[in-house]
């Protein structure tokens, strides 16, 4: 199959390389167009939301899953699915939801497809009790290197190698698995406000176990006495009885109904023609309330940044996020609980942005996203005051504890905690500095995420993934010609 040479990116827009793109509509288009890839290769592709170069192939070919996307059986007694991997979880949600099942795992998008789910292992705020998405796969099917579909089961070799293998085993097809049963479209949340990190770390290491989905925004701008502060978020599944009687949502318990934001490009300038001066991009007197908290002019709902937050270009600066973030701080609850919450609003807020990248400025972001084990808090307090230290405008900042670690050889979650920040690309000197947090990462035993990331050196990761040489023996023998790859495998010699 031909494709149109065009330029792929990650989600974060940092390194751009070109390929052919080519969308298959069928299982014997796939495998047609693995057939005829040429001398670089080919690798799967989804929704384009890993940050990183997971889905590039320079040179080569990218195969865009998107168009094979139909729902085969839904078994709405026995909670399982089965599907074709281009499927996104926002359209299993909008079939699913209305049956009273969920999906198993959701990220801070649902604009992931179950292919994609497998390839990076998804993670999401109740990894601690429900572990990543691969753990709810009871089967799938691949297409390897030699153009044979194979039925993949959990506890197999194969499986361990294409769970969080970023495409690099084959092409995953269908996947079968299992869903959350749920009564409403509903969550019942509990809010608290966390005076640094010693006191954030404790609340979650102590309250997490009674609730399903956990995970805290940080302020990594705040420092002193305050570095660390956090607000925590938790919640379970409403039930009905939780709902307030005759209310549209005790009406409608299961309506999907997505929150929607305006769009990114209304907000953010994309050139600078956009916003003609820079009094236009960063604070006025208008835009603040008394004590320097941003007001209307600078704020969108949701607390985002406005044009009027912005720096040149677009990019959020330190200045800008500090004001978000104090005013985020200072008008959330001390304590809050029982707030009832639609899913795709506790979930993703900023869905409705589809273009929210651009917030960090025309260079694109770095989502830097590292596990560092339970006994290891004292490098994770390190880390953060390094991070404080730099003021690096991270928009937003998460924390959160994870649970078993996942089934594949390069499965990012591992027990402990997990710090994901999203900085903008064009800060000066932050290679160097990302190199730095590598090493103190990697001395903890810890490891970075795979899927977001676009520059990790090749020497940490055999330090980070104890497994990956396991991972290159099996793509050895499965695939002896480098059908399958990516400029990560090129870049970490995967």
């Amino acid at each position: 199959m031909s494709g149109d040479t065009v330029a792929v990116t990650g989600w974060g827009r940092t390194a751009p390389t070109a390929a052919r793109l080519i969308r298959p509509r069928s299982y014997e288009e796939a495998a047609a167009a693995v057939r005829d890839c040429g001398v670089r290769g080919a690798v799967p592709r989804g929704l384009g939301r890993a940050h990183g170069d997971a889905a590039q192939n320079a040179g080569g070919a990218v195969l865009d899953m998107t168009g094979l996307d139909r729902i085969h059986v839904v078994d709405a007694s026995e909670g399982i699915v089965l599907c074709d991997a281009g499927v996104s979880l926002r359209r299993l949600t909008d079939v699913l939801l209305p049956l009273g099942w969920f999906v198993p795992v959701t990220a801070g998008t649902r604009r992931v497809t179950v292919g994609g789910a497998i390839g990076a292992d998804l993670h999401g705020r109740n990894h601690h009790v429900s572990g990543s998405f691969s753990r709810h796969v009871l089967s799938l099917e691949l297409l390897t290197a030699d153009g044979e579909v194979r039925t993949v089961s959990p506890g197999t070799p194969l499986f361990e190698a294409t769970a969080g293998g970023m495409g690099l085993t084959g092409i995953i097809l269908t996947a079968t698995f299992r869903l959350l049963p749920v009564e409403t479209a509903y969550l019942t949340v509990d809010t608290e406000r966390a005076a640094d990190l010693d006191d954030l770390m404790a609340r979650l290491s102590a309250g997490d176990h009674r609730y399903r989905y956990s995970a805290a925004r940080i302020d990594l701008l705040a420092r002193g006495a305050a570095t660390g502060r956090g607000v925590l978020t938790r919640a379970e599944h409403a039930p009905l009885d939780a709902l307030g009687k005759g209310t549209r949502g005790w009406r409608h318990p299961l309506s999907v109904r997505p929150r929607r934001l305006p769009s990114t490009p209304a907000l953010v300038p994309s050139v600078p023609a956009r916003v003609p001066s820079l009094a236009a991009r960063v604070p006025s007197a208008p835009a603040l309330l008394p004590g320097g908290l941003p007001g209307p002019a600078a704020l969108l709902p949701g607390g985002l940044p406005g044009p009027a937050a912005l720096l040149p270009g677009g990019l959020l600066g330190p200045a800008a996020v500090a004001l978000v973030n104090e005013l985020w701080f200072r008008t959330a609850p001390r304590a809050r609980t029982g707030e009832i919450q639609r899913l795709s609003a506790f979930f993703h807020p900023l869905d409705g942005m589809p273009h929210r990248s651009r917030l960090h400025g025309r260079g694109g972001s770095v989502q830097y996203q590292f596990v560092i084990g339970h006994g290891r808090e004292e490098a994770l307090h390190r880390i953060v005051r390094r991070l404080a230290e730099r003021r690096l405008p991270s928009f937003p900042a998460v924390l959160k504890r994870f649970g078993d670690a996942g089934p594949g050889w390069l499965s990012f979650p591992a027990p402990g905690w997990t710090l994901t920040v999203d900085i903008p690309a064009a800060l000066p000197g932050l290679a160097a500095f990302l190199d730095e947090l590598d090493e103190a990462v990697a001395a903890a035993g810890g490891r970075v995420c795979l899927a977001e990331d676009s520059r990790l050196r090749p020497d940490l990761l055999g330090a980070m993934y104890p497994r990956v040489a396991d991972f290159r023996d099996l793509r050895a023998r499965l695939d002896p010609r480098g059908v399958f790859v990516s400029d990560l495998a090129r870049r970490l010699h995967l």
